[in-house]
């Protein structure tokens, strides 16, 4: 067998054991760096621990996972004058370097570009995957039977036996799964877990009401993702965060930069604007992570760019008032900006 594959075999003997320490962290207060009287987790249970990098517990998977996570999408990758396996090894090296432990690739691209980034080190990082075009926004993927297939055809495809997370991508906005839809992704995920081809599942969805009914409705679901920016905050009743805690049941933030509509620069770490454009990116890193039940993952390209985030991680938390508005002003220029492909994001302000 290949040396640079980890074995189902080797996953499902080791799961207890991860857990089970994962638990006593979770019981700690999810974070690698225990704030307050809470009880410190055992870091030799995290994976990839960096003493300066901050870990959270995802919901009943139990996993401590880094406080900001790679994201599989790569915008703006054309600025860097590099081939783009070296910058994508590249900047996952950086991220390991650092203590993230989670990388989420959601399209077949993305997995395989990952799958090569990781060669040889696979058991550094959790490793999320989606076929999103070949699953249910697709309507010839909405029966179990060709959910499972098309996971089958991207675990082959990528060179890797399991996931530890499967995220079926789901509808974005402007319609929400049937019923029937609903229990056969559900179906799938339950299965995958079973079959040893999925350590834990989920989905991401930018539908707040079905988010939110999938949790209650099906215990399968383990983890989801939807977008949570810095103009993002909970809903003061009936919240998805509601059901997150009451299901136990992590989440993800995806688009934490508004699609880069924060910035003002290129990207390229010489572009003039790359030193205000870092302190924003830190400034909505720190806001996102007021919420104790977000973890971000955003796209990073560079390695300045997956140091600057893990700066966030490590600078104050809480804004203070100056910095409060500035945030507040800043985010309703990027609302301005976003091209008309993403006006939809303004509908997660409340969340």
């Amino acid at each position: 067998m290949n040396e640079d594959r980890v074995s189902r075999r080797t996953f499902i003997r080791n799961t207890s054991l991860l857990a089970a320490g994962a638990i006593a962290a979770g019981a700690a207060g999810g974070a690698g760096v225990a704030s307050g009287g809470a009880e410190k987790p055992d870091t030799s249970k995290i994976l990839n621990y960096n003493a300066d990098m901050e870990y959270r517990r995802l919901g009943k998977t139990n996993l401590m996972i880094s406080a900001v996570c790679l994201g599989g999408h790569w915008k703006r990758v054309n600025v860097m004058k590099q081939d783009f396996d070296e910058n994508r090894r590249q900047v996952v090296s950086r991220c390991i370097e650092v203590g993230i432990n989670y990388l989420d690739a959601c399209w077949d691209s993305e997995v395989k570009a990952y799958s090569r980034a990781l060669k040889g080190r696979r058991d550094k990082m959790y490793l999320a995957l989606s076929h999103g075009a070949k699953e249910p926004r697709n309507q010839n993927y909405r029966t179990a039977k060709k959910l499972l297939g098309s996971l089958d055809e991207l675990l082959r495809d990528s060179n890797q036996e399991y996931t530890d997370l499967w995220r079926i991508t789901c509808y974005e906005p402007g319609g929400r799964h049937t019923f029937d839809t609903s229990c056969a992704i559900a179906e799938a995920l339950e299965k995958a877990k079973k079959q040893g081809k999925a350590r834990f599942a989920g989905f991401s969805s930018h539908d707040r009401r079905w988010i939110k009914f999938m949790i209650e409705y099906f215990p399968q679901i383990d983890v989801v993702l939807f977008p949570y920016t810095a103009k993002s905050k909970e809903m003061p009743k009936d919240s998805v965060f509601d059901a997150l805690k009451k299901c136990d049941v992590g989440a993800f933030g995806i688009k934490p930069f508004a699609s880069n509509s924060l910035f003002r620069g290129s990207s390229a770490p010489d572009d003039p604007n790359a030193a205000e454009d870092n302190r924003r990116a830190r400034l909505a890193i720190r806001y996102i992570l007021c919420n104790p039940r977000i973890i971000p993952i955003p796209g990073l390209i560079s390695i300045p760019q997956v140091d600057n985030v893990a700066k966030a991680v490590m600078e104050r938390r809480q804004l203070d008032v100056a910095e409060a508005a500035e945030l507040e002003d800043l985010m309703e220029r990027t609302w301005a900006r976003l091209p008309a492909n993403y006006q939809w994001l303004k509908n997660w302000e409340y969340v």
